[in-house]
């Protein structure tokens, strides 16, 4: 018990560090079809929309963190059934918690996989950059 109350009181001392998103033009989805088993990975541009079965899928904004892009992704997503006049779903998915913020639909599933980042520089070989290993 003791053991437990320092453990929070250092974790409540500890100052909270905000990590900081980039935002990404694109992202990449998984949609699912329950009753068929058929699957899709669909790439979607910011603003974009891509029609599956019935549903119509638009990816309004995909961010990742910034010191770390191969990490947990997050997109905000509308979701329209063609049966349905409201959105059957409009927020923010995290792709390393899908169940979090997940689409309740009895016939399909969604979830992001990833955020489309920058490639990295490529670095220059210094063994051959300096004329060396010739």
């Amino acid at each position: 018990m003791i053991r437990a109350a320092v453990l929070l009181a250092l974790l409540a001392a500890a100052p909270a560090s905000a990590q900081t998103f980039a935002d990404a033009d694109a992202g990449i989805l998984r949609w699912l079809d329950k009753l068929t088993g058929e699957t899709a990975d669909i790439e979607l541009m910011r603003g974009q929309e891509a029609e599956s079965g019935r549903l119509s899928i638009r990816l309004d904004a995909c961010r990742y963190p910034a010191d770390n892009p191969t990490s947990d992704a997050e997109a905000h997503l509308t979701i329209r059934d063609a049966s349905v006049p409201d959105p059957v779903f409009e927020g923010w998915m995290v792709a390393s918690s899908p169940a979090l913020s997940a689409l309740d639909h009895p016939r399909y599933d969604v979830w992001v996989l990833r955020c489309v980042t920058p490639e990295p520089a490529p670095q220059a070989d210094p063994a051959t950059s300096d004329g060396e290993g010739e």
